[in-house]
């Protein structure tokens, strides 16, 4: 997308209000039954504590630019904690011209991958999108396991809604945010639907009634 369209203020207000309880509910139920686990939290810090408590001690971590991650203040903790592996900052100080084939292989297939979606449907589907697919590998099967922070607003009945939501909200959003942060535009440049988890316990969505991220 080269150019950002006004969002609706419709639209807008929709897509920014937590889901009622029996909402939550069904989606919760439904992602179970699609062999992805939920938990759920009453607040950014109840998410943390539960993401947190997850990791295992010296498990080596990843996680790509979430606004989830930071509000929750997950991100500020897994690098300085000293108790991981933080991938994330030995990736930013090396060398994308020299060094592009290593920093591959380490963001492809951390022992923990940290992230969001942009939308989760009622009928079980984690639906994200992103501009260069750098975390996209490590949710579809590279990672050994994935622990997604997802906070309530971005629960949306169908598929069809989940690619309005992202188009429509969180992509005009995130590419203010690019552009203050980075000087560039961002793009729904790839879109990563999982509609069930093969493995087991592999991939964990902490539900946040707290809003977060876009």
């Amino acid at each position: 997308m080269s150019e950002v369209q006004p969002l609706n203020s419709t639209l807008n207000r929709r897509f920014a209000v937590p889901a009622e309880e029996a909402r939550v509910a069904r989606t919760a139920a439904a992602l179970e039954a699609n062999g992805i686990t939920v938990l759920r939290a009453r607040s950014a810090a109840e998410a943390k504590r539960i993401v947190l408590d997850l990791i295992p001690a010296g498990s080596q971590v990843h996680h790509s630019a979430s606004q989830s991650l930071e509000a929750s203040g997950i991100a500020e903790e897994i690098g300085r904690s000293g108790r991981y592996e933080s991938l994330r900052p030995r990736v930013l100080g090396m060398d994308r011209a020299t060094q592009a084939n290593e920093i591959r292989r380490l963001t492809a297939s951390p022992d923990v991958m940290l992230g969001s979606v942009h939308a989760v449907t009622e009928t079980g589907s984690l639906v994200a999108a992103s501009a260069s697919g750098s975390q996209l590998g490590a949710y579809v099967s590279g990672a050994g396991k994935v622990i997604l922070v997802v906070g309530t607003q971005k629960i949306v009945p169908d598929l069809e809604d989940a690619l309005r939501r992202i188009n429509e909200y969180a992509f005009p959003l995130e590419d203010a945010r690019a552009q203050a942060a980075y000087g560039v535009h961002s793009g729904v440049n790839k879109v990563l639907i999982i509609n069930r988890e093969w493995t087991p316990g592999r991939i964990t969505v902490v539900l946040c009634d707290e809003p977060l991220g876009f």
